[in-house]
């Protein structure tokens, strides 16, 4: 009879659980019981063309017949998006032998390229269940990585995905570290960058632990969920593009690592470094210029730390063959008003547009990062690259660009706004001496940003202004009261997210 053959039918129940591939199935269905399978097993599962691996999850009711078996809504991605009723095999997967090096790891033994890449490729494969991801993360946080480790994990991971040839030694990016709200420079530098003649294939990262990535912001503008010949046309049409680097496989197991770090609220700085330059590489990228923002609440807190940094970030680029320039910025306050996707996608088109409104300081960053890559690509003299900038920017060229970029990547869209906000206003008369920028972040992110696109928050003031009291500080947004109130009740307990102080004379 057909419940003794060993297979289930698929039933697609549309259970999202992100990232991760989860296979569902009767606890006393005969797989389950002939295969000696447990809860959270790891499961190769198989279609007639697809494979992937996923944990199990045993279910005790009539959700699933003694003949079916479901898959998240992720396992269903990587099967190939198979039909409901088509067959399922299912078989324990193999021991994860690389786990030993992670092990090694937290007791204190290195990397190696063997190991790295070992590593590496069972990630790719899907091998790591998430609690084993967790302890990869965990043995490569903080400064646990020296530069050996480092090149050889940026060599895996680049290793691991698909590679651009632009056919050109003049292929220039940039990157953030992070860890300042707002700052969202890239779209407007990418774009003073193309309307020059230069090639620029942009592609980021989605949000690990801040309100938004530049991802996140260019999705409430365009599409930018490309795959890896659709990047091709519009960087080929366009000379830029600003795409999720996420959908074209450029250094996938990075992707997989930040669901986690994103959940753990950790992150490493060799891994950093190797998420960074892997996708550099990956993107077929010759020259870099990578901001450090510094600042006693952002990622990046001390001088030290930010020269140790540099040194990883040049010697990990030389050694795949990237030019890398570090620019060390001012991290002590937050960067343009907005923080969230769709706040500081309307940042970033005010200064594209000239606005009078637009945030001078966002503006001014943006042309001095902008005017750093023209001269590293010597299409300015040193010295004349913020001038270019600026009439680019001046000229309307640069808008002109972006809507380009955006339109060949499926079309431009207005940003749109959150129905809730709150105001909050200072207490007394001062002057605004301090931003806590993990706090500001903190909040932003409670009130939705950047699951819901629209929320976040605005900030009114900068360092050293005048203040009396009543004067709005900052306005909260979110999609729904109930995400309002909840950044607001975390705002309770933590009064000195911006402090007012008196002004001595």
């Amino acid at each position: 009879m057909e419940q003794n053959c060993d297979f289930l039918k698929l039933r697609r129940l549309g259970v999202d659980t992100h990232q991760e591939p989860v296979v569902y199935m009767r606890q006393d269905c005969h797989v389950a019981i002939a295969e000696g399978f447990t809860a959270q097993s790891r499961v190769e599962v198989c279609t007639e063309g697809h494979s992937t691996i996923a944990s199990l999850a045993l279910v005790s009711n009539d959700l699933l017949s003694h003949q079916e078996a479901a898959v998240s809504e992720a396992a269903w991605r990587l099967l190939g998006e198979p039909q409901d009723g088509e067959r399922l095999s299912f078989r324990h997967a193999r021991a994860v032998d690389s786990m030993s090096f992670v092990r090694g790891k937290l007791y204190g033994e290195r990397f190696t390229q063997q190991t790295a890449s070992a590593v590496i490729r069972d990630i790719k494969a899907g091998r790591y269940s998430d609690i084993q991801l967790s302890a990869f993360v965990t043995a490569c946080a903080g400064d646990r990585l020296n530069l050996e480790e480092t090149i050889a994990l940026t060599e895996a991971m680049v290793a691991s995905g698909q590679r651009f040839d632009w056919g050109s030694d003049n292929i220039l990016d940039k990157h953030c570290v992070g860890g300042l709200p707002g700052n969202r420079t890239t779209p407007i530098v990418t774009a003073i960058v193309a309307a020059n003649g230069l090639t620029m294939p942009k592609t980021s990262s989605r949000a690990i632990t801040s309100p938004a990535g530049t991802a996140d912001t260019m999705e409430t503008m365009t599409r930018v969920q490309l795959e890896f010949e659709q990047m091709r046309r519009v960087v080929e049409q366009q000379g830029a593009c600003l795409a999720w680097g996420g959908s074209v496989s450029l250094s996938p197991t990075d992707d997989i690592v930040i669901r986690v770090e994103r959940a753990l609220d950790l992150d490493s700085e060799g891994q950093l470094v190797a998420s960074v330059i892997s996708k550099k590489v990956a993107a077929g990228a010759r020259q870099v210029l990578i901001d450090i923002p510094v600042g006693p609440t952002a990622k990046v807190r001390s001088a030290d730390k930010a020269r140790r940094l540099q040194q990883l970030l040049e010697n990990t680029g030389a050694a795949l063959g990237l030019q890398v320039r570090t620019l060390v910025t001012d991290g002590s306050q937050p960067i343009g008003r907005g923080i969230g996707p769709a706040l500081e996608a309307r940042d970033v088109l005010q200064v594209l547009m000239n606005d009078s409104q637009a945030p001078q300081d966002l503006r001014e960053k943006s042309l001095c990062l902008a005017a750093e890559m023209l001269e590293m690509s010597a299409s300015a003299a040193p010295g004349d690259g913020l001038a270019m900038a600026r009439e680019t920017l001046d000229s309307g060229r640069a808008m002109a660009k972006f809507r380009a970029i955006c339109e060949a990547q499926g079309g431009f869209k207005q940003p749109q706004m959150a129905p809730h906000s709150h105001t909050i206003c200072a207490e007394k008369h001062g002057v605004v001496a301090y931003f806590n920028n993990r706090f500001i972040a903190r909040l932003a992110s409670l009130a939705g940003a950047p699951t819901a696109p629209a929320a976040g928050m605005d900030v009114h003031v900068r360092l050293g202004d005048n203040v009396q009291a009543g004067s709005p500080l900052f306005t909260l947004y979110a999609q729904a009261p109930g995400e309002l109130a909840y950044a607001l009740e975390f705002l309770d307990g933590h009064t000195d997210v911006i402090r007012i102080e008196e002004e001595t004379v």
